[in-house]
């Protein structure tokens, strides 16, 4: 075992035993539907953090070597952009599904631009559909996913406030 999953290891240790204690004092406070949610964000070490959300799921969050961290977790920004990612392909399958589509796979591949200078925000965001199923209408996936960019997906209306968000999809057959 190398050093670096050595490390890991040790870290993956205490953050299991932090959960297991702090599951017990954060009950969740919001439920679907609900406006009010609630997060926890604990430092564990040099930089490195585990976050739980509500709903009693977390994440490991580090920083990278060069601002003292070890790269045991995704960075902050790395979470944002997944989070709009998962965000708008929940709606794109939720849609094409109410649709009736024959949707069997969605992957959202993003690729985003920062500011040079602090805050270093996103400036441009585009994301790539790739939507796979058999006999998909484009016109409906086409829908879908601007139904999605343009009126449901939160994230992405966060995110656009500083970003010009772009995207485009292909679809590709079930083989």
């Amino acid at each position: 075992m190398g050093v670096l999953a050595m490390e890991f290891a040790i870290v993956a240790k205490g953050v299991i035993a932090w959960l297991q204690r702090m599951t017990l004092h954060f009950a969740p406070v919001c439920t679907l539907g609900e406006s009010i949610m609630k997060a926890r964000v604990k430092w564990i070490e040099q930089v490195s953090f585990v976050g739980e959300s509500d709903s009693g799921h977390a994440v490991v969050m580090d920083g990278a070597p060069e601002a003292g961290g070890r790269n045991i977790g995704m960075r902050p920004m790395e979470l944002l952009l997944i989070g709009m990612g998962g965000c708008s392909a929940f709606d794109v399958v939720t849609i094409l599904k109410k649709a009736r589509q024959p949707i069997t796979d969605c992957v959202a591949e993003i690729t985003a631009e920062r500011a040079e200078e602090v805050p270093k925000v996103f400036t441009r965001i585009h994301v790539h559909y790739v939507v796979t199923g058999n006999g998909l209408v484009a016109s409906q996936v086409e829908r879908a996913i601007k139904l999605s960019m343009e009126k449901y997906c939160s994230a992405s209306h966060m995110l656009g406030k500083t970003a010009h968000i772009t995207h485009d999809f292909e679809i590709r057959e079930t083989p």
